[in-house]
């Protein structure tokens, strides 16, 4: 490899997006409530484990989200992983958040916390931490319980502005 190899191909913002279009991430949904009960929630790929002592979660959030403001330390949340049975439901809860409850595919859960009983799992959490950055936030919850579904499903994954699953299994990491 030559130096020439390393020159940056796309800058900033672009190198950022160019990047993790060849990143797949795991799709969630996030839910809670607002200050006067009402259902809150949207679709996430940027959710993961902190570490298991404590067990702990973050996800990342924009500030001019609708959801943002309702974000506060001691909310309680659900997060829900989803699979491929999933795909209507993460695209409904990623578009407008007047559409996002408007099924009867959910129920009120632990904490009064909406539920989609029909996603692969769902864990529940409080926030701890609330980190801002620039116009963005690093969202930090406690775990405090899970339910798994007993219903087997490929998980929905996003890759290159597109919603796909697992291909061919390529070794076991054991």
């Amino acid at each position: 490899m030559n130096a020439e190899s390393h020159n940056p191909t796309h800058l900033g913002a672009d190198a950022l997006r160019a990047v993790f279009r060849l990143h797949a991430s795991g799709v969630a949904v996030i839910t809670g409530v607002d200050d006067v009960n009402q259902p809150l929630g949207f679709t996430a790929t940027s959710v993961t484990s902190l570490g298991s002592n404590p067990p702990l979660v973050s996800f990342n959030i924009a500030q001019g989200s609708s959801t943002y403001e309702h974000l506060k330390i001691g909310a309680k949340m659900a997060v829900h992983t989803l699979g491929t049975e999933n795909l209507n439901l993460a695209q409904r809860m990623a578009g407008p958040k007047e559409n996002r409850f408007s099924k009867t595919d959910w129920e009120i859960g632990p904490f009064g916390i909406p539920i989609f009983s029909c996603a692969t799992s769902y864990l529940v959490g409080t926030i701890r931490e609330v980190f801002t950055v620039e116009s963005n936030a690093v969202v930090v919850l406690g775990v405090e319980s899970a339910f798994v579904n007993d219903e087997e499903q490929s998980p929905l994954l996003y890759f290159q502005r597109g919603y796909l699953t697992v291909g061919t299994r390529l070794k076991d990491n054991f």
